[in-house]
């Protein structure tokens, strides 16, 4: 399975929610591990599991046991990408909502959820993965609920709240922020809403440009599939690695893909078997040689490479230094 990742608008967008609720963000950000270099960088997606650093940082530095929620109230409108030219190009909201939630990977892969309409409730289930953190669902509803009320010009009105963590803010804040009702401990989350606004007609929908943007959306997320292959073949390096056995086609067979499908699908995404193979074993050697004192024997075997000779040449072409160098000048400055 590949990593689950969230798209960088998410980072830029907590960063902009801490600033206006007068958060330290740069001191959150460093205790998390984040650099703000990340913010600017759009080509690149964070590692899900970071959230769970970003969000203990949050709740530590600001001693609120609740920041996801208040941070939520906090967020700026969800603007400029495909996703909101989806809902603003389809006739009806509810066009809109169904369209978008195809294409949910391109916000997060912690964020799902299912249209569930029945004769007298209408509601989103499984808003967030199961994983996610109660900081995270809260933040993301809170966001998701200021976006659809833009879009419907304030006819979209949460009518109640129903999620599975069974601690949670006072009700009072929960009505402050959300504007509903919240019941804790429930056996799936659920955001009911006003039936009638799925009807709510688009003012600004058009024919022509809802073609163009689901094919963007269509093009983002193929996009977001090569970079899974991507971290596929990286992560069965990592687990063939020591056995020396690496090889596109060793690689192909233990994904099962065809040889020669992997290596055109690794084309399309810009890269190759061979760079893949370099950049990982790249990394992991100078990790091996900055912070550890395992043997360059050793390391030549974890690297998989067969002969030590083969080694040398490969790091001196790397990193235009020997492996003695590079140990002998970072284990220096650590």
């Amino acid at each position: 399975m590949a990593e689950r990742t969230d798209s960088h608008i998410f980072l830029r967008l907590a960063y902009q929610a801490m600033l206006n609720a007068g958060m330290p963000a740069e001191a959150i950000l460093a205790k998390a591990g984040v650099a703000l270099s990340r913010l600017d960088d759009s080509h690149t997606r964070t590692p899900n599991a970071a959230q769970s650093f970003f969000w203990q940082a949050a709740e530590e530095i600001t001693r609120d046991p609740h920041v996801g929620l208040h941070l939520g109230e906090h967020v700026p409108l969800y603007r400029g990408q495909v996703l909101e030219y989806l809902f603003t190009s389809s006739p009806t909201f509810g066009e809109g909502l169904k369209r978008a939630m195809n294409f949910h990977r391109l916000l997060s892969d912690a964020v799902m959820g299912e249209l569930v309409i029945e004769d007298d409730a209408c509601y989103l289930s499984t808003l967030t993965d199961r994983r996610a953190s109660r900081h995270f669902t809260e933040c993301f509803a809170a966001g998701m609920i200021t976006f659809f009320r833009f879009v419907t010009d304030d006819h979209f009105k949460v009518l109640a709240i129903h999620t599975e963590h069974s601690e949670g803010a006072a009700p009072a804040e929960y009505m402050r922020i959300y504007g509903c009702n919240v019941t804790l401990g429930c056996s799936e989350y659920r955001m009911y809403f006003n039936k009638e606004v799925l009807d709510y007609r688009i003012w600004q929908s058009e024919p022509r440009l809802l073609r163009l943007h689901e094919q963007i959306a269509q093009e983002q997320l193929a996009e977001l599939q090569r970079f899974d292959l991507v971290s596929e073949v990286k992560r069965a390096i990592g687990e063939m690695l020591e056995s020396g056995d690496i090889s596109l086609e060793s690689i192909a067979k233990r994904l099962e893909i065809p040889p020669r499908r992997l290596r055109s699908q690794l084309a399309e995404a810009n890269t190759s078997f061979n760079q893949i193979l370099a950049d990982y074993r790249s990394r992991l050697a100078r990790r091996l040689l900055a912070r550890t004192g395992e043997p360059i024997e050793q390391i030549v075997y974890l690297t998989g490479f067969s002969e030590p000779s083969t080694f040398y040449r490969a790091f001196k072409r790397w990193t235009n230094e020997t492996p003695v160098e590079y140990r002998k000048r970072n284990q220096l400055q650590a």
